[in-house]
């Protein structure tokens, strides 16, 4: 049975005091899922809202990227009356999350301890680069943790520069994070009543999400360097040219390269004791690349990408992102979803996990500046009761 009664975290109010990515993308996500979003924002907005090109309309389309189902209410902390109601706002929150550089929040009775004594079941969410520590006083950009999480060291080619990742690939991750850990903490106050505190930082992050290369490090003692486009412990994974565009070939086993030598017509291949195995693969990619490139050069990418996946042969061409969607749509992920009615109407990325029966819900598109403020202003003077609906 699909519930299409409001989401899993219907009922469940989050007080976003977050701004620019990692903070408002899990808020984005939280609501998607059903909770009640409070966009708490300074008088010049949002940072990101001026962060333009590309716009749609007049609106930067990175702030509607992570910004839907939220209601905005302007609140200056520094004005008494506005700090009074987002310490109102505090109290009655299930959920609050802040990306504030660490102690910001305590001149303004918004940190957690102050929190918690009004609120004692709150799950209280920080993010920031690199924690409450000592790291506290450096500010936290993606492209600093890039640079100094060892990433930008991985990526460009050997003997080049080190180039950052094309998106802000740990504000992302860190935005996940945060989710992942106020789920937890909410099913904690479930189980128990209590609220707790939830701490993620950009370094921390960037650290688990380099997976392989940080066990290379701390397991084996390995500092891993740059590859271009190479994979460290496995070949064929990566772009191979064709007879016209690249190719990106990931013939991660034993099994999957024997398949793909069937396909390019080259089985003698795979049964030459020099590229048995993956380890001998790896170790002789030199001598192996040049037998499937030119095997590779008999046909174009997407006739060898539909030749390979019929196979089993994990492949795909390389695409800019309006054949990654065309791709999605092509598949039935019905990647886009809108937003909003009318001149509202937003077309945004639909929501990454699937539900069989608590389906994401768009409920809001993603609000002007304090376009809630006045409904909000009033549900936070009168009695507490739930926020609930569509509308404040």
């Amino acid at each position: 049975m699909v519930d299409d009664g409001g989401g899993p975290l219907k009922g469940v109010l989050v007080a976003d005091f977050s701004r620019v990515l990692a903070g408002p993308y899990a808020t984005m996500l939280l609501a998607d899922l059903g909770a009640d979003v409070v966009k708490v924002e300074g008088p010049q907005g949002d940072d990101t809202r001026s962060w333009t090109p590309p716009v749609r309309g007049e609106v930067s389309t990175y702030y509607l990227g992570v910004n839907r189902g939220k209601r905005s209410v302007a609140l200056d902390l520094r004005d008494p009356g506005d700090a009074a109601a987002a310490r109102e706002l505090a109290r009655r929150a299930d959920v609050l999350i802040e990306n504030f550089r660490p102690g910001g929040l305590a001149k303004y009775g918004l940190d957690f301890a102050a929190v918690r004594a009004a609120n004692p079941g709150v799950v209280y969410a920080s993010i920031s680069g690199f924690g409450s520590g000592p790291g506290a006083r450096v500010p936290g950009y993606d492209l600093m943790v890039q640079a100094m999480s060892g990433l930008m060291s991985l990526t460009g080619e050997p003997g080049g520069p080190p180039y950052r990742a094309g998106i802000s690939v740990f504000d992302v991750m860190a935005g996940n994070h945060a989710v992942i850990g106020i789920l937890a903490a909410l099913r904690h106050r479930e189980a128990t009543g209590e609220g707790q505190h939830v701490e993620v930082n950009l370094l921390s992050s960037a650290l688990t999400g380099l997976v392989n290369h940080s066990s290379a490090y701390v397991a084996g003692g390995v500092v891993p360097y740059r590859m271009g486009n190479a994979h460290p412990s496995v070949f064929p994974y990566e772009p191979l040219p064709t007879a016209d565009d690249d190719l990106i070939v990931a013939a991660a086993n034993d099994g999957q390269f024997r398949k793909l030598c069937e396909v390019l017509g080259i089985p003698e291949t795979a049964d030459d004791p020099r590229f048995a195995r993956n380890a001998d693969r790896t170790a002789r990619r030199e001598e192996l690349r040049p037998i499937l490139v030119a095997a590779l050069a008999a046909k174009g990418a997407v006739e060898w990408f539909e030749l390979l996946v019929e196979a089993g042969v994990p492949s795909g061409p390389i695409q800019t992102i309006d054949g990654g969607f065309a791709m999605a749509e092509r598949f039935g992920l019905d990647p886009v979803v809108e937003v909003g009615e009318g001149e509202r109407a937003v077309p945004t990325t639909r929501h990454p996990i699937r539900f069989s029966a608590t389906p994401a819900r768009y409920a809001l598109p993603p609000p002007e500046l304090d376009e809630h403020g006045a409904e909000l202003r009033e549900w936070l003077a009168g009695p507490d009761r739930p926020l609930g609906g569509e509308s404040a």
